[in-house]
Formats: C-alpha cells, sequence, structure tokens
C-alpha cells in the first residue's frame, strides 16, 4: 500500500470551486487560496437547515501515543456515507505545528482517508493559527504598554494573568521573565507561553457564532485584575476591536476536500486534553447548512472530547448529535489490557479481553449523555479475525451496533458498512436529547465533581488551598453557571498516564482553576499536565524535509 503522502499526490483533486458549487455555494462569493482551498462567507450558514440535518459525532475509546484513528474514520465516514447516496461532509479541527513537528506527527488523516491537500492543511494552510498567535499576543502587547504607560498610577494593573502563546512544542519558554532592559519604568514580570491550541483566543474562536459575537467574547477576556481585585479585561484596554480585526478573515471556515472529493471544512484546533478539544462552531453549522449528513469530531477519548462537546459545544450552541461512532482497535485494547506499546500489534487475544473495561466505559458514558452509539473497530491488517470476532460479540451481547471499518484501506468502499449502519441507527433510534453531567446553576466546584466521578470514575476529589480560593473568587465575580473545562492527561481515566484500562476510586487534585470569561467557561487544571508541551526525544520534525522539490516525511 502506498504511503499517505504518496496517496495524496496521487488523488486528482477538484478545483476548490466545483467543490463549492456541489454544495451549493457560489464561486464568487468564496476566498480562494489557490486551486485547492477556500474561505467560506459567514452568509451561507443556515439556521433553518442546520435543524434538519443530521449531526454524527466520532469520539474514541483512551488513545495509544500513536492514536487510534479517529480522524481516519470519521473522514471514511463521510465518504462512506457519499458511497449510499447521501449528501455528506466532515468537519474536522486544523492541525497544530506542534504535534506535527513533535510526537504525533499530522492531524489530516491517513491511507486512503485523507482530507487534501494534506501538506498545506498539516503547515500554514491559511494562515488562521497565525491569525489567532497574533491576537493573543497583540493582546500581551498593548498590556505590556498600558502597565508601562500608567506605571505608579491609580490605572496600574495589580496582577496579570494573560499569557503569550507560540504554536510550537517549547518547554522553556513555559517560565519567563519579562520587562529586563526597560530603563526606569522596568517591572519585571513573571510570566510564560502556551501553545496556541490551549490559548483562550484559540478557545472563544472557536465557539463564537458571528463576527460581533467574536467581539464581545474578546471583550469580556480577563487579561488581569485591578487594585480593587475587580477584572481587568480587554474592554478596559480599549482594543477588542482591533483584535478581532486580525481574526476577521481566520473567522471564516476553510473548505477543502477529501481523497474520494467530499467536501470537508477543516476550522479551529483546541486541543482536547488543554482545552475543549472541537472544531469551530461556525464551521460544524455551515457544514451542517449545506449537507444533509455532517460527520464531526472530538479530540482524544470520549472522557475528554466528547465529554467537552457535550457539556460545552453543545450547551453553548443547541447542537445536538443524532448518533456516536465511537472509535477503537485492537492495539488499544491490548495496550489497556497490559501489553507494552511494542507488543501491541501481535495477536494476543487474552490481553484484548483484559483491556475491554476501558471500552465498556466509554460505552457507560456516550450512554449517560443519551446517545445511540455504534462501535467502530478501526481495522489494521495485524488484527486477527479471532479478536474481531470476540469484540463483535462482547457488543451483540449489549445491544450495542458493531462495525469493522476499513476505510484507512479502501476509503469509502472500506466505510459502506458504517455508513448504512449510521443512517439505520439515526433513522430508527437516534440519539435523545443530552443528558448533561451537570446543571447550569451547580456551583463550579461541584461541576468538576461530577465530571469527575460520574465520567471518569474518580472516587474524591481533592482542590489546591489556590484552586478552592479561586473557584470562590470566580462565584464571586459572577461566573457561577459558566461550564468547566478539565485540562488532564489524556492517556488515562485518571490524573497519571500510566494507570490504563478503565480505574477506578482514584483521586483527582485540581491544582489550580483558570478563567476563560470570553469563551464562556473555567478550566480545571488537573495534575501534572501543561498548557505548554515538550518535544520527545526524536521529534517527527527529524523526518521532515524536502526531497526533489516535495515535502517528506508528514503523516
Amino acid at each position: 500500500m502506498l504511503s499517505a503522502i504518496e496517496i495524496s499526490r496521487t488523488t486528482k483533486l477538484k478545483n476548490i470551486s466545483e467543490v463549492a458549487g456541489e454544495l451549493g455555494i457560489n464561486s464568487d462569493d468564496i476566498i480562494q487560496h489557490g486551486k485547492y482551498i477556500a474561505k467560506v462567507p459567514l452568509s451561507y450558514i443556515n439556521e433553518e437547515k442546520i435543524e434538519s440535518s443530521n449531526l454524527i459525532l466520532v469520539t474514541a475509546i483512551t488513545p495509544t501515543k500513536a492514536g487510534i484513528g479517529k480522524t481516519v474514520t470519521s473522514i471514511s465516514l463521510s465518504l462512506g456515507l457519499n458511497k449510499i447516496g447521501k449528501k455528506a461532509s466532515v468537519a474536522l479541527r486544523e492541525p497544530s505545528l506542534g504535534p506535527c513537528f513533535g510526537m504525533k506527527g499530522g492531524a489530516t488523516g491517513g491511507g486512503y482517508a485523507q482530507v487534501l491537500p494534506m501538506d498545506s492543511i498539516n503547515l500554514h494552510f491559511t494562515g488562521d493559527f497565525h491569525a489567532i498567535t497574533s491576537a493573543n499576543n497583540m493582546i500581551s502587547a498593548l498590556l505590556d504598554n498600558h502597565q508601562y504607560q500608567n506605571h505608579h498610577k491609580p490605572e496600574e494593573i495589580d496582577s496579570i494573568v494573560w499569557r503569550r502563546v507560540l504554536d510550537v512544542n517549547d518547554r522553556s519558554l513555559r517560565s519567563i521573565i519579562t520587562g529586563i532592559g526597560q530603563g526606569a519604568k522596568a517591572e519585571l514580570v513573571e510570566t510564560g507561553f502556551d501553545i496556541t491550541p490551549a490559548s483562550e483566543i484559540m478557545a472563544l474562536f472557536c465557539l463564537s457564532t458571528s463576527l460581533e459575537d467574536l467581539e464581545a467574547r474578546i471583550e469580556k477576556v480577563v487579561v488581569g485584575y485591578k487594585q480593587d481585585k475587580s477584572p481587568f479585561t480587554v474592554k478596559d484596554l480599549g482594543v477588542a476591536g482591533a483584535i478581532t480585526v486580525l481574526l476577521k478573515d481566520a473567522l471564516m471556515p476553510n473548505l477543502v476536500q477529501t481523497t474520494e472529493n467530499t467536501p470537508a471544512f477543516v476550522h479551529g484546533g483546541p486541543f482536547a486534553n488543554i482545552a475543549h478539544g472541537c472544531n469551530s462552531l461556525i464551521a460544524t453549522k455551515m457544514a451542517l447548512s449545506v449537507s444533509d449528513y455532517v460527520v464531526t469530531e472530538a479530540g482524544f477519548g470520549s472522557d475528554l472530547g466528547a465529554e467537552k462537546f457535550m457539556d460545552i459545544k453543545c450547551r453553548l450552541s443547541g447542537l445536538h448529535p443524532k448518533a456516536t461512532v465511537l472509535v477503537l482497535s485492537t492495539q488499544a485494547l491490548k495496550l489497556h489490557g497490559g501489553v507494552a506499546y511494542e507488543e501491541t500489534k501481535k495477536p494476543d487475544l487474552f490481553s484484548m479481553q483484559k483491556g475491554i473495561p476501558n471500552l465498556e466505559r466509554h460505552v457507560e458514558n456516550l450512554r449517560a449523555f443519551g446517545q445511540s452509539i455504534i462501535v467502530s473497530l478501526n481495522h489494521y491488517p495485524f488484527d486477527s479475525q479471532n479478536e474481531i470476532d470476540y469484540i463483535r460479540q462482547w457488543c451483540k451481547d449489549r445491544h450495542i451496533s458493531f462495525v469493522v471499518n476499513s476505510g484507512f484501506e479502501s476509503g469509502g468502499e472500506g466505510a459502506r458498512e458504517l455508513a448504512t449502519e449510521v443512517v439505520r441507527v439515526i433513522e430508527e433510534s437516534p440519539s435523545a436529547p443530552i443528558l448533561f453531567t451537570y446543571d447550569d446553576v451547580d456551583p463550579l466546584k461541584l461541576k468538576i465533581e461530577k465530571v469527575a466521578k460520574k465520567i471518569y470514575h474518580a472516587g474524591q476529589v481533592s482542590f489546591s488551598p489556590k484552586a478552592e480560593t479561586k473557584l470562590k473568587k470566580f462565584e464571586r465575580l459572577g461566573w457561577l453557571r459558566l461550564p468547566v473545562c478539565i485540562a488532564k492527561t489524556q492517556y488515562s481515566f485518571s490524573e497519571d498516564p500510566k494507570l490504563v484500562n478503565a480505574p477506578s476510586d482514584f483521586t483527582l487534585t485540581i491544582q489550580d482553576v483558570v478563567i476563560n470569561a470570553g469563551a464562556g467557561f473555567v478550566v480545571a487544571i488537573i495534575g501534572e499536565i501543561m498548557r505548554m508541551p515538550g518535544l520527545p526525544e526524536e521529534p517527527n520534525a527529524k523526518t521532515i524535509g524536502i526531497v526533489n522539490g516535495e515535502i517528506e516525511g508528514l503523516s
């Protein structure tokens, strides 16, 4: 089989104006970035059509370090839906340069289930991430200037909580000192950088519904606290309009296509372990406005991406999936069954059986949200038939739909069965209205505890004194009704990435909480999770280069 990048180069792409035209989007209205990428104006969002379209969520069991095939499944399902005569598109997050050049690699799918042009999407694409990075850091510069100009004046801010961002993995920037060499007005400030997908600008960008809403959210962003301990916001700086200008073009969703020319909206990219893990609300709504079936994914497992998709994105937008696809692999089940990662490709029915509780836990989570579930095995050549048969029987015994998806190897044809089953479930037994994990009126501490105990199966939740104090402050300042966004490792239900499978009755430690008033949620930071990742010993960057004028090493 050809490599992902070889498949991408041999795929005949349509001019993006043709793809847009098939969706009913006038080619004169789109803003093309070359032949195969375009921005689509927000005017094509149709709220009435959104109500009648079918949204399908793709999530997964707890992933391995190599992922689990969730994006491949999302893309191939959209291909399969078109194969069986449905008008379908896919809505995905944009890749971050951090993972691309770090450990995980690209995020455009693989095999015969990719969004293309793969190299452009994985790199600079339409510049959305750069715009978000610039907007964030422009706030930093304007904030620093405000402090400089108001040194020792009543307007001076008592404390700054805003951090700079960069879309690379750079552990040396986690903690820095600014203000060196500024002369008499110099004030040394201990601060640091987060990665762009963890920034509040990324989060609010992905939850905005219009330019007006975007500006209103930017105004609410808390950058520090005044002498009287009240919040100092971007509105107080008086620059929300300027920051909105930097994001104006970026807010339009990006239209590309798959290996089988299926429309794909790729837009926004918050991480699910340190942010809310979903593509932009605007892109999802745009896809629903021009398609009858829309496949979207939420990052990592159901405990992270899917929980935040339901409790944050759907709660704030009113969207609700008609069905949820839960992706697994035999490799991941073996990992949860105690096999070393290097050994997971070998047939091992016993260890895979030991890992089944992880699948069971994710099924339980999704049923708690009221979801109709289709379990989809992301097929690999090393999967043994008795392993597949065991999972199939396990699902059958619990009245859960099960399908083997071969989209990686065979594209839409390999996902035809999955597409057919998804349509059947939507027509015969669609998901119930979402049952949220907590209520809007619950205190913030209780919201965190409910997620920890209901979704993660923690026995106890411990709050640091700092977290306790800040939660009380947030409620006093009027942020009680906001949802919570938990930042924790993606490799375990617990805070310990080595505690795999389905642990219960552990203690979760809330180290800190952060207000994202513009995005509209409170971030709870658990354990040792970093909002600026580091690079591995052998970063993926070592495999990337240009050979005979072509980019190699992206995946």
